[in-house]
């Protein structure tokens, strides 16, 4: 019988992250489709970026975010192409690691130092792909780099105080963060 929970935990643990790689690409890509620019420019507001908060609850969201960002950069129109695919992949990545590193420390009884991380992450990973890659020509420009960096930090911010920590209150106060476990 301890054989068979140990295979169900994993499995489950592979289904929720595979469930919210889908939901972020799905919401990513139709948000691509309906509002083009708004979830692939540098000033973006990636519906999708209101699913970290499940970093929060659990670690299979580390994977599932990091691969559904992977999808969703795969199939963007964006100019950055398989740069973004490394870097936005990256951000996303660490973002959801130092997430869940931080799921018990509160502020005002928000996860708001957890909430900050996809911010800091995108805002240094992506600011230096725009600037690097797509403004300077294979160059690094400080400013440029500064200003890029805080134009997607700006719009993570945005998306995850505006949706993130509502969806997190909510799934806390709901109980649904048992159904992650």
């Amino acid at each position: 019988m301890k054989n068979k929970s140990k295979i169900s935990s994993k499995v489950r643990y592979v289904v929720i992250a595979a469930v919210i790689a889908a939901l972020y690409a799905a919401l990513t890509i139709l948000q691509n489709v309906l509002l083009p620019g708004t979830a692939s420019m540098a000033v973006q507001f990636r519906i999708s970026e209101a699913l970290t908060v499940i970093a929060l609850f659990t670690p299979a969201a580390i994977p599932g975010l990091t691969v559904g960002c992977m999808a969703a950069n795969i199939s963007s129109l964006s100019a950055l192409g398989p740069y973004d695919l490394i870097f936005g992949s990256a951000a996303s990545f660490f973002a959801a690691l130092t997430m869940y590193a931080l799921r018990n420390v509160r502020v005002f009884r928000l996860v708001i130092p957890a909430a900050l991380m996809p911010a800091i992450f995108n805002g240094i990973f992506v600011g230096f792909e725009i600037d690097f890659f797509f403004i300077n020509n294979m160059k690094f420009d400080f400013a440029d780099f500064l200003f890029q960096g805080s134009l997607v930090a700006a719009g993570e911010l945005a998306v995850l105080f505006v949706t993130g920590l509502p969806f997190a209150y909510i799934i806390e106060k709901r109980n649904l963060d048992r159904l992650l476990k």
